[in-house]
Parts: C-alpha cells; sequence; structure tokens
C-alpha cells in the first residue's frame, strides 16, 4: 500500500529545506499548458519557431514561408505572447512583416477566428500555426482586416497578386511602401 500522507510530507520537507524534487517556483497553469503543446508540436516544413530566451515559452516567434500561392517565397514573422489565460484566453498574435494581406493589416494585427470569438481552451499552438499558414494558401476576402486588399482580391486577382509579389520585392502599393520580405 503507498502510503500518501508520509510521501506528502516527505515532499514538503524537500521544498522547505530547498531540496532538489521540489521547486521553489511553480509552474503556472499556462506555463505547464505551453510545455506541453510545444512537446507536442507538429510543425509544418514551411514553419519554424524561435525562442530568444529558452527560459521563456510564453514568448517567441514563428516563421512562416509558404512555398506555394500568391506567398511563395515570401518569409512571415509573427510574436506569440502567450498570457496567464491561456488555455483559456488565446495568445496575441502580431505578424512583424508587414505585409499586403486581406486578413493582416499594417499594424500586423491578424485576422483568425481562432484567435477571437472562435476560440476555446482545447486548441493548441499547433492550431494557431496551421491557421496562420492556411490565410497564406488562401486569403480570405470576406471576413478583412485590410479592406483595400480585400477588395483587390475580389474584383481582379491579377491586380491582387501584382500587388502582393510588389509588396514582397519591396515596393509601394499606393501610398504604403513595404520591406522586402522575399527569403
Amino acid at each position: 500500500m503507498i502510503k500518501l500522507f508520509s510521501l506528502k510530507q516527505q515532499k514538503k520537507d524537500e521544498e522547505s529545506a530547498g531540496g532538489t524534487k521540489g521547486s521553489s517556483k511553480k509552474a503556472s497553469a499556462a506555463q505547464l499548458r505551453i510545455q506541453k503543446d510545444i512537446n507536442e508540436l507538429n510543425l509544418p516544413k514551411t514553419c519554424e519557431i524561435d525562442f530568444s530566451d529558452h527560459d521563456d515559452l510564453l514568448n517567441f516567434k514563428l516563421v512562416i514561408c509558404p512555398d506555394e500561392g500568391f506567398y511563395k517565397a515570401g518569409k512571415f514573422v509573427f510574436s506569440f505572447k502567450v498570457g496567464q489565460g491561456y488555455p483559456h484566453d488565446p495568445p496575441k498574435v502580431k505578424c512583424e512583416t508587414m505585409v499586403y494581406h486581406p486578413n493582416i493589416d499594417l499594424e500586423g494585427n491578424v485576422c483568425l477566428n481562432i484567435l477571437r470569438e472562435d476560440w476555446k481552451p482545447v486548441l493548441t499552438i499547433n492550431s494557431i500555426i496551421y491557421g496562420l499558414q492556411y490565410l497564406f494558401l488562401e486569403p480570405n476576402p470576406e471576413d478583412p482586416l485590410n479592406k483595400e486588399a480585400a477588395e483587390v482580391l475580389q474584383n481582379n486577382r491579377r491586380l491582387f497578386e501584382q500587388n502582393v509579389q510588389r509588396s514582397m520585392r519591396g515596393g509601394y502599393i499606393g501610398s504604403t511602401y513595404f520591406e522586402r520580405c522575399l527569403k
């Protein structure tokens, strides 16, 4: 028979004595869940994750390099900030690369339903990564943040493709300058 009370007492004694088994700083629910999400990541070949501080799993960057579609050969960087409310609250995701895209505005805000009203605690970082990758394969002009880009996509696909290419090479679309973002 396992002696639960003696095990609990032993653990308390180790923690109070600064033992090696118990950590003086407990991991938050968000930290535990993000650790699990990261351990279970199944990144597509077009994506890379960068943890600038390996001790801080709640802040990291995602690089997406689409290999097909309008944004093929581009390199787009997203920052993830996972709050203490995770997984009950979605992470904050911003696109750091200025991009001509109907679902990403010029300030880097991303229009992805699972980052807003459709977020559920069962969703993971992996779900968000696949959602972001899908935005580059199939931009959605029906739910735009950049209304001008959405309108061009709906009315003139060829012009939209030319604008995307011009913006990724580095250039102006109207009065807005886009930095080069080809890999």
